[in-house]
């Protein structure tokens, strides 16, 4: 899968976001955050709003983490300033056990429709990555009803009723292979599945409830698809301690985010797996030249060779200036190239 680069790539979490003008403009057209999620179109248009501005190696498919909690009858909603939210919460098992089996290619079309004009309209210029949350990471919105600071309901369902807990993540990631599939056929060429919220976890509880269904899902997708290998990438939010586990699964690259030092994470697992990852998103907060300087710490932290993707540790933040990722992602080309002769 690592294929030789003259440049080490780069792509953005959340590129396509609030931090453009012409975003904030397509979103205001739309009227709101789920109908520009559910219009195939507009999805496309703000897919490829930052290959307009950047010189991005790949795009990053334009959808919500929780459509298949959605499409599962929960109610997604968004609150102005408050972030997601859900009008069905669960609860108890009987909640769980309501919860209806979906067909990712029927209840969640308009994301395959978005994949589909997406890829057309690339015209093979940058691949398509596709996307989900992870199952345990949709589960602590469905039982928190949104957001949280301290996840104690999720916590608390999940100590107080383990058989109700890992049905519920049985069902998600049943789900989750069905969508991420789905997407595959509709013309995804990598799939990232977005643990958000796995390192709330301890030790045991993020093997048992986070990383065994990340692993199943990832042994389940589609190989390959129209003569071509589709990677897997996998990103735990804090899971730096637990590279070693997660680089046995059957993923291709795991995520990092800042908090593990790149060249250590590459020592412990670059032989088994490609790194993305993983500069702070406060940094794009800064100048270009502290961009600059930071960039190439992580590339020497590195080292020569392929295997990196360079990335943020997590999403860009909306009040980043746009000209700051241009310094982003050309001090990323323009030091990489050293690594790689």
């Amino acid at each position: 899968m690592r294929q030789d680069v003259d440049v080490t790539p780069v792509w953005m979490m959340r590129q396509a976001g609030r931090y453009l003008p012409e975003y904030r403009k397509t979103r205001s057209k739309a009227g709101d955050f789920m109908s520009l999620c559910k219009s195939p179109e507009l999805a496309c248009e703000v897919t490829l709003q930052p290959l307009r501005r950047y010189a991005f190696d790949a795009a990053i498919l334009f959808s919500d983490i929780l459509t298949i909690p959605d499409a599962m009858g929960q109610g997604l909603f968004f609150e102005t300033g408050e972030g997601p939210r859900f009008k069905k919460v669960i609860r108890t098992q009987s909640d769980v056990e309501r919860l209806p089996v979906i067909s990712a290619e029927k209840d969640l079309s308009y994301v395959m429709s978005a994949v589909s004009l997406i890829r057309k309209e690339l015209n093979g210029s940058v691949p398509l990555i596709g996307f989900s949350g992870s199952p345990w990471t949709l589960a602590t919105y469905m039982i928190e009803g949104g957001g949280s600071k301290d996840f104690h309901r999720a916590k608390a369902f999940m100590y107080n009723d383990r058989n109700a807990m890992h049905l519920l993540l049985d069902k998600l990631t049943d789900a989750v292979i069905d969508y991420l599939n789905a997407q595959i056929r509709a013309g995804a060429q990598a799939i990232q599945i977005f643990d958000t919220w796995g390192g709330i976890l301890t030790t045991p509880g993020y093997f048992e409830f986070s990383l065994n269904y990340m692993k199943k899902i990832a042994s389940s997708l589609i190989k390959e698809y129209d003569g071509a290998v589709i990677p897997v990438i996998l990103f735990t939010k804090n899971g730096g301690q637990w590279l070693e586990k997660i680089a046995d699964s059957a993923a291709d690259a795991i995520g990092l985010d800042w908090t593990t030092e790149i060249g250590a994470a590459r020592q412990r697992v670059g032989g088994v797996c490609a790194l993305q990852g993983n500069m702070d998103p406060a940094i794009l907060r800064t100048s270009p030249s502290v961009i600059r300087k930071e960039v190439g710490k992580i590339l020497e932290n590195f080292g020569e060779g392929n295997g990196h993707i360079f990335n943020l540790g997590h999403g860009i933040t909306p009040e980043v200036d746009p000209d700051n990722v241009s310094a982003f992602v050309d001090a990323v080309h323009e030091i990489s190239a050293q690594y790689h002769t």
